[in-house]
This record gives C-alpha cells, sequence and structure tokens, in this order.
C-alpha cells in the first residue's frame, strides 16, 4: 500500500505513455447509443465529449472492430473509413478544448442481435445470453450465438489490430481493449460461457489465450505505449458467471505484464480485496482503477471522490469515474471547489438519442448565472 504522505491526490499531474495528464481522474467509457444506424459517430457526440475535456483522460465509449460485433442499435463502430471520419470530428473537438482520449473497442460476443448486426452473433460457445437484447424495436430474446471457428478467431484478433489502427488515424491518442462487463473477450475468459476444448478453452491458460493474443496484436499495430486493456474479475454484468478469478486474472495480469501496455483498467475496484492488491503488485504498469460504487441506485454525494482517493492509497494511479461525468460536463472543477453534483437523470442513459440528458447538463458557471 502506498504511504499516505506520498499518496498523490486526484488533482496531481500524471503520466500516462507519452501523454501527460493534468489530473488523475479518467472518465470511463460509457455506451449512450447516440451514433447514427450506421455506426458513424454524429456531431452531438463532439460536443458531448468536448464539454468533459478536463477529465484528464476520455475513454470514449465502445466502438465495435467488426459488423458482427456490434450490440446494440445506435453504437458507434471505428472499422469503415466512414466511423473513422466521424470520430475524427470528436477528436478534433476534444483536442480543441484540451482534452485526451482513448477510444474503448468492443465485440459484444453474445450480446447482440441479428435484428442490429444483420448477422448471427459469435461468440467462444453456443452458450446464450439469458433474457433479451435490446434493438431498435425494443428488447427481444436473445438468440444462440454461432461458436468461433479458429479462423474466425484469428480474423478477429486482425480486426482488433485493425480497429486500434483506425483510431489513431480518427486521432484518438490510444485504444482501451474490452475484456469486461461480459462481452465478447470477457467470455472466452469464463469457463461458464467458454466451453471450448481446443487451444482457446478449457485450462487458464487456455482461456486467457484470446484476450492475450487480442492485446499483442494491438499493441504491436500502434505501440504498446498506446494501449490499455479494461478488466471485471468477479463482474456479472450481461449474466457473467467466474468461479476461478484467484487463478484466472494473476495469470492474465502476468502474461501480459512484459507486453508493456500503457495500463490496466480494473472495474469496480476494491482496495480491501486480496485480488486488487495482488494485480497492482504483478502490474508494473500504470494502473486505472474504477471504484465499487453502489449499484443501482444513486452515486454518492461526493461523486465517488472519497473512494477514489483510497484507491489511490492502495496504489492504483489514476482513478475512472463513469456516472459522476455523465451528469457533470465540469466533474473536475467541481470536485477540486467541493461543490454540489448534478445527479443523474437516468431516463436519458441510453436509447433516447439526443441532448436531453447528454449535453443538457449545466456547468457551475450556468447554475451561478441561474441562481444571479
Amino acid at each position: 500500500m502506498t504511504n499516505a504522505a506520498t499518496t498523490p491526490g486526484l488533482f496531481e499531474t500524471a503520466r500516462l505513455g507519452s501523454l501527460d495528464l493534468p489530473n488523475r481522474l479518467v472518465m470511463a467509457p460509457m455506451t449512450r447509443n447516440r451514433a447514427g444506424a450506421d455506426g458513424v459517430p454524429r456531431p452531438l457526440m463532439a460536443t458531448y465529449y468536448a464539454q468533459r475535456a478536463s477529465a484528464g483522460l476520455i475513454i470514449a465509449e465502445a466502438a465495435t472492430p467488426n459488423a458482427v460485433g456490434q450490440t446494440y442499435p445506435n453504437i458507434p463502430a471505428v472499422h469503415a473509413p466512414e466511423h473513422v471520419a466521424g470520430w475524427r470530428d470528436v477528436t478534433d473537438a476534444v483536442h480543441a478544448a484540451g482534452g485526451r482520449m482513448f477510444l474503448q473497442l468492443q465485440h459484444g460476443g453474445r450480446v447482440g442481435h441479428p435484428d442490429n448486426s444483420g448477422l448471427t452473433p459469435v461468440a467462444p460457445s453456443p452458450v446464450p445470453l439469458p433474457g433479451t437484447v435490446h434493438t431498435a424495436d425494443g428488447p427481444k430474446p436473445a438468440v444462440v450465438p454461432r461458436e468461433m471457428s479458429a479462423e474466425e478467431i484469428r480474423s478477429t484478433v486482425a480486426d482488433f489490430a485493425a480497429a486500434a489502427r483506425n483510431a489513431i488515424e480518427a486521432g484518438f491518442e490510444g485504444v482501451e481493449v474490452h475484456s469486461a462487463n461480459g462481452y465478447l473477450l470477457h467470455q472466452f475468459l469464463s469457463g461458464h460461457t467458454n466451453r471450448r476444448t481446443d487451444g482457446y478453452g478449457g485450462s487458464v491458460a487456455g482461456r486467457i489465450r484470446f484476450t492475450v493474443e487480442v492485446v499483442r496484436a494491438v499493441a504491436a499495430a500502434i505501440g504498446p505505449e498506446r494501449v490499455g486493456l479494461r478488466i471485471s474479475p468477479g463482474g456479472t454484468a450481461n449474466a457473467m458467471r467466474e468461479d476461478d478469478i484467484e487463478d484466472l486474472y494473476p495469470a492474465l495480469v502476468d502474461a501480459l505484464a512484459d507486453s508493456g501496455p500503457a495500463y490496466l483498467h480494473v472495474v469496480h475496484a476494491d482496495p480491501g480485496q486480496p485480488l486488487f492488491r495482488r494485480i497492482r503488485a504483478s502490474w508494473p504498469g500504470t494502473l486505472i482503477a474504477n471504484p465499487a460504487l453502489p449499484w443501482p441506485g444513486p452515486l454518492p454525494a461526493d461523486g465517488g471522490r472519497s473512494e477514489g482517493e483510497r484507491l489511490l492509497a492502495a496504489g492504483a494511479d489514476l482513478v475512472a469515474l463513469g456516472r459522476a461525468f455523465l451528469a457533470n460536463p465540469d466533474l473536475v472543477e467541481r470536485l477540486r471547489a467541493g461543490a454540489p453534483l448534478n445527479p443523474v437523470r437516468d431516463a436519458y442513459l441510453m436509447y433516447t438519442g439526443e441532448e436531453t440528458g447528454y449535453t443538457d447538463y449545466p456547468v457551475l458557471a450556468d447554475a451561478a448565472l441561474a441562481a444571479s
């Protein structure tokens, strides 16, 4: 654990790869469904992210590296020239506002639907997502995914690498590989969704293989200093189950530690858990920790600041906050000043498509003007 006298504060500068960050607050990637039906980012998204450019780092919402990886309607993609052009407008706006930005790369795996992508979802094994998947016509029962062949696994690894190159072309400083929250890479990690008997299943070494190959291919494509990896040990999003996280995640961290990715991003990190401390001790690079805040239910009044400070004291280098950034474009300034936070308007988080609950949250200057 870091000595309290040397623990950095949330508002101190930090270094990430070749980037100088003005503070240690990271805007976590959060799907908002404001892209076009073709996956092209809309101008509204440029406004949204530029409003939040005071974050030390923005990790933009999940973008799909290929067509079959699409999860829900109106999520962005990054596998065609028009996607690159749309994202370039977003990164230009963020850079003009003084910000820095990575793009999260996410393949949905079994979390998808033919009504969204036009294709049958693929996964490590034909194990369907329990329940429904949101489509343009509302929730529909999930379908049984098709098991990926060895060739499809290789081509998907190549798709991630190509998507990373597209992200750099679009002006991002780097990418985050999404191996969390029940999507494709996470599905390979879990023995409940990965029932393969080839080299990509069975043992811990087999189940981590796909994630390791994706991260290494992306690092080879754009440079390891531009690559991050997101994990959620024990996470249950999208009906995930994991029985061996104490063996699985240390093995994954060890397999990638010498590859030199810029950071490891741990979701719902708890500094009191031995696994978090073990990961911190094993990971030689930057560790981004996303605090375990109440969900469902309202955010704490400080938006997660106190939990973030606990994580810094436990050895995290950066702290990723999600919902607090949704409702507070000027979150950094509000936390620095000890000002009250805007509440999140849950009804407008996803699938609504326009400005309400997206780009219309007031900043401190607006609030002061309204009160005068």
